[in-house]
């Protein structure tokens, strides 16, 4: 339940086409979780690219959510090779949210980033990724089976190391937690303003933290808002979203 001291989260939109027309459109889950994990008020943020005025939105809201999406960063915003035919992306929503991504971190807008967000946020700042994490040696496929229910596509994967003294670690008390998979694309570069958070056993960077900004920022290549009422690592990913937030409204007023 929301109240009127509610923080304002802008969420991200992707471009997705509705039949014979296209729409600016953002998962349920998401707005759930800002609804449920943050306690806030979600405004959802078109894709409109160039015809977006970021500091004018982000000046209203108290955090910025960058959400997953079916859709991959174009490579040649970070200096990539060019896609394989038929690899989904989304370029209003790349023209919308790099941008709007570094304005925040400058603002210190609190942020929290996740699967396709995670990798935009290091993108936006200058680092780069890997298109097909599963090609390349010594990593698992870190894809989810397509053909499946979502209880079983979200359901907690492999684990992953949370480096020792990491913000992760404190929150979960322990060096190792288990977490969903449902990606092809990670971080290969990290950002210089981007310290790592968590790594997978095969080596794939699972979770960064802002350390170049004045705010927070936090991004996992996970889906924790699959299981914000089942774990409590979940909850507290977001709750530690929604304390910032909080914090930083009080700030502004």
């Amino acid at each position: 339940m929301t109240t009127a001291s509610a923080p304002l989260i802008g969420v991200t939109a992707c471009i997705r086409s509705l039949g014979r027309v296209s729409g600016h459109t953002v998962s349920e889950k998401y707005i759930r979780a800002v609804i449920d994990g943050i306690g806030g008020i979600p405004v959802i943020i078109p894709a409109l690219g160039a015809e977006s005025d970021a500091e004018a939105l982000l000046a209203r809201v108290d955090g910025l959510l960058l959400t997953g999406s079916p859709s991959n960063v174009e490579p040649h915003h970070y200096g990539g090779e060019p896609s394989r035919d038929g690899t989904l992306h989304d370029p209003q929503r790349d023209a919308t949210t790099l941008p709007m991504i570094r304005l925040a971190v400058a603002m210190g807008v609190p942020i929290l980033a996740l699967c396709r967000g995670h990798q935009e946020l290091n993108v936006a700042l200058g680092g780069t990724l890997h298109q097909n994490v599963h090609e390349l040696p010594g990593k698992r496929d870190h894809r989810a089976p397509r053909d499946q229910p979502n209880e079983i596509r979200y359901a907690p994967a492999h684990p992953i190391a949370l480096e020792r003294d990491s913000f992760l670690a404190e929150m979960a008390k322990q060096s190792e937690v288990i977490v969903n998979s449902l990606h092809a694309q990670a971080i290969d570069r990290p950002a210089a303003g981007l310290a790592v958070e968590a790594v997978s056993s095969d080596g794939v960077i699972e979770a960064v933290r802002l350390t170049g900004g004045p705010g927070f920022g936090l991004g996992v290549q996970w889906h924790p808002e699959w299981s914000i009422a089942t774990n409590p690592f979940s909850a507290a990913i977001f709750a530690a979203m929604a304390a910032a937030a909080r914090s930083y409204a009080a700030r502004k007023r």
